[in-house]
């Protein structure tokens, strides 16, 4: 009885004495897990500390990695931006002409038709003229030597010269001069020497959009009505067919032509309408942006800029703003007033002003720009 007794005392003392051991171990790695972490903390707060970090750094580095899928996707999917503009663009022109062209020459007015005509051919020589140009030319980079340039901070991205205006394209992994965005319907960056034949070819796309759907308002109503009405024959001669017994499939009421051409017209419109839409709001922000001088960059830059200086009561000055007028005439390139017969509304290869290197002023615009920043 007593040996049972010890025994149990034995096992008793043993499970008690595992039991505080356990107990210590645990402490002790809570202890070294608390440790660990206020160690790891530390570490990344000294790593990641910067006194110029806000919100918009915070939210630019939480959309990094949506950052790169787009720039990868935008870079190999260019090719097929670019062939879905052609494909789009080239079969209203076919409907134009196979379908619209025919109706035009034998209802309208011998006045009417030459004003077609002219308009529309001269629309669509702008529109393929400005979009080659803007697709073939380059935006221009800066060199890569820095003894050429006077006064440029470094690329921390290609570590390359980068003058005034110049910024870094994460998608064509360049800098380009002057640059405004990068364009996936065109496979290339706008920058200096493409950036006017990227606003021709968005303006004149729109008013060509806009000229196909006033003109073709009349005709679509017409195509939309009829392929209504094909819809309501086709049920009712569905259902008499269903209630009589033919040995031959019934003829249909409307010949493949004619649906053809109903759905092309319907098609055109819906098409130029959408695209007048969404490219003439792009456009008249990219007007916006050319009265004030600026770039879609810029813009951004200068915002913060001038809130920036406001706050020390000061105001922001953008030294490469002429004044609304003579911007237009410096981004167009009209040195006299023949250059807006020559050079707007007719194509014209001619260089922009300036090198993209350094910024003097043009001897188009008529008075001094302020030379400070802020005043």
């Amino acid at each position: 009885m007593r040996s049972r007794q010890r025994m149990f005392a034995a096992v008793m003392r043993l499970l008690l004495k595992c039991l505080r051991l356990g107990r210590r171990r645990r402490f002790k790695l809570l202890r070294q897990a608390e440790q660990l972490w206020h160690y790891g903390h530390l570490c990344l707060r000294s790593l990641l500390y910067n006194s110029f970090t806000n919100g918009d750094v915070v939210l630019d580095s939480l959309f990094e990695p949506v950052y790169w899928l787009v720039d990868h996707v935008t870079r190999w999917f260019g090719v097929v931006f670019v062939a879905l503009v052609i494909g789009l663009t080239s079969s209203i022109v076919a409907i134009v002409y196979i379908c619209l062209l025919p109706l035009i020459l034998q209802t309208y007015t011998p006045a009417w038709i030459c004003w077609h005509l002219a308009y529309g051919h001269w629309n669509l020589i702008m529109i393929v003229f400005h979009y080659y140009m803007a697709i073939t030319t380059s935006p221009g980079h800066p060199p890569q030597a820095k003894d050429d340039l006077t006064g440029v901070s470094i690329c921390r991205k290609c570590i390359a010269p980068k003058p005034a205006r110049t910024h870094h394209c994460s998608i064509c992994n360049r800098c380009v001069l002057k640059m405004d965005h990068h364009c996936p319907w065109l496979n290339n960056c706008v920058g200096h020497y493409n950036h006017r034949y990227f606003f021709s070819f968005c303006l004149f796309m729109t008013l060509g959009c806009i000229y196909c759907s006033i003109s073709g308002w009349e005709m679509f109503r017409d195509a939309y009505a009829a392929i209504e009405r094909m819809k309501l024959l086709e049920k009712e001669r569905l259902q008499v067919a269903a209630n009589q017994t033919y040995y031959q499939t019934p003829p249909p009421t409307f010949t493949f032509r004619q649906r053809a051409f109903h759905k092309s017209v319907v098609y055109l419109w819906v098409l130029c309408s959408s695209v007048a839409l969404a490219l003439g709001a792009l456009t008249l922000w990219h007007a916006a942006l050319i009265t004030r001088g600026e770039t879609s960059i810029e813009r951004h830059i200068n915002k913060k800029e001038r809130q920036r200086l406001q706050k020390k009561g000061k105001v922001f000055r953008n030294p490469y703003s002429y004044g609304g007028w003579d911007n237009w005439k410096v981004f167009l390139g009209v040195d006299v007033p023949r250059h807006w017969l020559t050079r707007v509304l007719l194509p014209s290869p001619h260089l922009p002003h300036g090198t993209g290197l350094s910024w003097d002023l043009p001897t188009c615009v008529t008075k001094q720009r302020t030379p400070l920043l802020a005043i």
